[in-house]
């Protein structure tokens, strides 16, 4: 639980620095971001054929999925990207 918290900061942190601009919430906020970017990954993944039943994305599909769920909440906030 920790270790899924952990990776879930560090990919919502990298998620963020690559879409830098004013989004709501602090750690929290991120951690839940790395977490649902890793499902959106993996999701994805399995989608195109890259990941077989049972498996979940790596890092940098979490990153990708966390990154898509930035861009989903910008277009539907209103929210410009720096």
């Amino acid at each position: 639980m920790i270790w899924t918290l952990l990776i879930g900061l560090i990919v919502g942190v990298v998620a963020k620095a690559l879409m830098p601009g004013k989004d709501p919430g602090g750690i929290i906020m991120t951690i839940l971001l790395g977490i649902g970017g890793s499902f959106v990954g993996t999701w994805l993944g399995s989608v195109i054929g890259l990941y077989g039943r049972g498996q979940s994305a790596g890092f940098i599909a979490s990153v990708i999925g966390a990154v898509i769920i930035l861009w989903v909440y910008r277009k539907v906030s209103g929210k410009a990207t720096a």
